[in-house]
């Protein structure tokens, strides 16, 4: 049995998950810009609620990007955090990764285009086939400028996520049965995502829990 914290904060929400064998519970919240402050209080409900500590898990998972700044260095480096004091393995998991699992309580076994808006007039794009718990990317993750969308196979494509602010170039490049603005990244799905990783073994050290941001020059300090 594998047990393992996960935590996504590089949207607009806030979520923590544990996942104990078959067993997920998770807690979500709407926390633009707050973060910060939320995202310990919801790890030390969820052990206290599973009535698990941190040396009881076997790693932590977490989102690890592309999204806004602040949230994905959250993530991070409580992440990092947590795995040095409890000397626990931890992996990295594509936030568009995750939100396109996510998508899978509204549309079941889909094809998935995951946006998010980017700000400065792009957006981060991802392509994944949903079934089950797995999300198999069909396109790396990127940045892209809406008037020059990479190319993407040609499927009957959900398109979910922030990103559809700028929903007509996105409808106009890939065409789509259906798009959901309100689809965020969970961190059920993060956890879910993480599961065979560290059950081959392929959790990294604590230092290694790096953020992945896409964009070339982040400002610092900088929050949206």
């Amino acid at each position: 049995m594998t047990r393992i914290l996960a935590l996504e904060t590089a949207g607009e929400t806030c979520s923590v998950a544990i996942m104990d064998g078959d067993e997920v519970l998770e807690h979500f919240e709407q926390a633009p810009r707050r973060q910060t402050e939320k995202v310990l209080p919801m790890v030390e409900a969820l052990l206290a609620e599973s009535q698990l500590t941190l040396r009881q898990l076997d790693g932590i998972a977490f989102g690890h990007g592309p999204g806004a700044f602040t949230g994905v260095r959250v993530a991070a480096a409580v992440t990092q955090g947590l795995a040095f004091a409890a000397d626990l393995p931890v992996i990295g998991i594509s936030t568009l990764a995750a939100c396109a699992l996510s998508a899978q309580d509204i549309a079941p076994h889909r094809d998935v285009i995951a946006v998010f808006d980017a700000r400065m007039g792009e957006i981060y794009l991802g392509a994944y086939a949903c079934e089950g718990a797995g999300a198999r990317a069909l396109a790396d993750d990127g940045l892209f400028h809406p008037d020059t969308l990479p190319a993407l196979p040609e499927k009957d494509w959900i398109i979910i996520g922030s990103g559809l602010v700028y929903g007509e170039a996105l409808r106009k490049a890939y065409g789509a049965s259906r798009c959901e603005a309100g689809v965020h990244p969970h961190a059920k799905a993060v956890a879910q995502l993480a599961l065979s990783g560290f059950q081959r073994g392929e959790g990294v050290s604590a230092e290694q829990a790096q953020p992945v941001y896409l964009r070339d020059q982040v400002i610092q300090g900088a929050v949206r």
